[in-house]
């Protein structure tokens, strides 16, 4: 399979508004006629996300100063202010915005952090916002701080989640009534064991006909799945805690997630604690910062989380400092996974194939730190990014388009695979086999030429298997990748380790 899927038949191009990209467009053999938008904001942006009525395309963002600003999106990107609406406490900020249909109507979920509060506001065909409803928090409803909001269908009945924060961790849901009002069904207070301690993330996947939610934990360094049934309750599934070689989740704060070729993704980011001078107000400073990267897991029909693949940040990508992630699905076969990032001013794109593998496609530096404000859309056949800044020095909302280079080849870009299949010695104890596999994993942080790593144990079942237990499968870009780290310092320390415990092994090489 073609991992780079050919970038939409070409070379992919994130187009700004930025003057001084757009004059270098204007001078390249790009679309230069295409729109893109640009307004101004009262505030910073802090949140938005983006809706469609009919034919008629909106975005909303929000940011320090508790105003929420709706916006009209025309078919090629060019943004035109509607109004500015203030919540109820005229501080804000609002940290959670989601927009879905209920029965009919159309409302605007809304976060609002600094008044412990979500406020619920009517969507009008023209996009004006009519607030409907406010629900303050209770001790028993857990929105103190609250971030990240979530709606999920159910079969007769919608139901809005919730997530806190700092002091009142925990989730909690609610019915969302057809005039938009929201009535308490229950509550899970966070503990050691689940993963909700600060959820900055929430996504939804519906397996065979059950519904799954996953939550992100920023302060407890995590993710859970959680089984929501038809009466809005919910039951813990699944947790997966950060460690140091195959994930990335300390400080878990951008969650999402796509379904491809049948194949459930939970896509996860970071912001670790690191990049915060504020540092009082995390919970566990006992934190190791061990890189940057996305994590994929792959979600079992049980709702079990599983670690699946991993892409380290490295010279061809920016991701330090994410605090939102967006995915665009193209087809059943990819979908575009953008990465906005505070410290690296940066929207990374990457690809997502149906093995559940991530490709960097390009990078835009905006410039400007984005901080959970960028929200995607697909308008007909265009596909839009729409962002802000953190900094109250630009107050300004943008949107990008993705927009391939139509003079671009469609050559095919093929790709090394490097297997190694291992079983390990009977008498082996099973901590150094344990420390052998995890010090394998590492060399993906290691040696920047590995372009991706995937790994597993045996599970099939016909005998076939030779005995094999253990399978490491490297990708490269070109043979002499292969060759550097086939001979790299780190490869041959691993190989010196590993062999007084390895029983058998066996390699086999291919270009796909």
């Amino acid at each position: 399979m073609n991992y780079t899927s050919t970038i939409i038949s070409g070379i992919v191009t994130l187009i700004t508004t930025y003057s001084t990209l757009a004059q270098s467009l204007q001078n390249s053999n790009h679309h230069t006629s295409l729109e893109v938008g640009m307004e101004t904001t009262s505030h910073n942006t802090v949140t938005s996300t983006t809706y469609s009525i009919g034919d008629e395309n909106f975005a909303y963002s929000g940011g320090d100063g508790g105003i929420i600003e709706a916006f009209e999106i025309s078919p090629k990107g060019a943004l035109s202010k509607i109004a500015s609406y203030r919540l109820n406490n005229e501080n804000g900020p609002s940290r959670g915005l989601i927009a879905d249909r209920i029965e009919g109507n159309d409302f605007l979920f809304v976060g609002n952090k600094g008044d412990n509060s979500v406020e619920v506001f009517k969507i009008a065909t023209t996009g004006k916002l009519d607030r409907v409803f406010i629900l303050k928090d209770t001790p028993e409803t857990y929105l103190g701080t609250v971030i990240t909001l979530e709606v999920i269908h159910m079969k007769n009945t919608s139901y809005l989640f919730v997530g806190g924060l700092e002091s009142t961790p925990g989730l909690s849901s609610f019915k969302i009534s057809k005039d938009g009002s929201l009535s308490h069904v229950t509550s899970l207070q966070d503990d050691d064991t689940i993963h909700t301690d600060g959820i900055i993330g929430m996504y939804t996947h519906v397996i065979n006909g059950k519904t799954f939610l996953f939550t992100g934990g920023f302060h407890d360094n995590g993710i859970s799945s959680f089984r929501v049934y038809d009466d809005g309750t919910f039951k813990n599934v699944s947790n997966i805690s950060d460690n140091t070689t195959d994930r990335y989740l300390t400080g878990t704060y951008p969650v999402n997630g796509v379904t491809l070729n049948g194949n459930h993704y939970v896509i996860v980011g970071h912001r670790h604690h690191k990049y915060y001078k504020r540092i009082e107000f995390i919970k566990k400073k006992d934190f190791i910062y061990h890189g940057d990267g996305v994590s994929i897991f792959k979600i079992s029909k049980k709702g079990e989380i599983q670690p699946h693949s991993v892409y380290v940040n490295n010279e061809k990508t920016l991701l330090a400092g994410q605090t939102k992630i967006d995915v665009l699905k193209i087809d059943e076969q990819k979908a575009y996974v953008a990465v906005a990032t505070k410290d690296d001013h940066s929207i990374q794109l990457l690809e997502l194939n149906t093995s559940g593998i991530l490709e960097p496609l390009t990078t835009l530096p905006v410039k400007y730190p984005i901080y959970y404000g960028m929200s995607s859309i697909k308008i007909k056949d265009n596909y839009f990014f729409l962002a802000g800044s953190v900094d109250q020095s630009l107050k300004q909302f943008f949107s990008y388009q993705i927009l391939k280079n139509p003079e671009a080849t469609t050559k095919s870009s093929s790709v090394l695979r490097h297997l190694v299949c291992l079983t390990y010695k009977d008498e082996a104890p099973k901590k150094e086999v344990e420390n052998a596999v995890n010090s394998f994993i590492d060399l993906k942080n290691k040696i920047t030429v590995i372009d991706n790593f995937e790994w597993g144990t045996n599970t099939s079942k016909e005998g076939h298997d030779k005995g094999f237990t253990h399978c490491f499968t490297l990708t490269f870009k070109t043979q002499e990748d292969l060759e550097t780290y086939l001979h790299h310092k780190d490869h041959l320390e691993l190989l010196k380790i590993v062999k007084p415990i390895i029983k058998d092994a066996f390699v086999f090489d291919y270009w796909n």
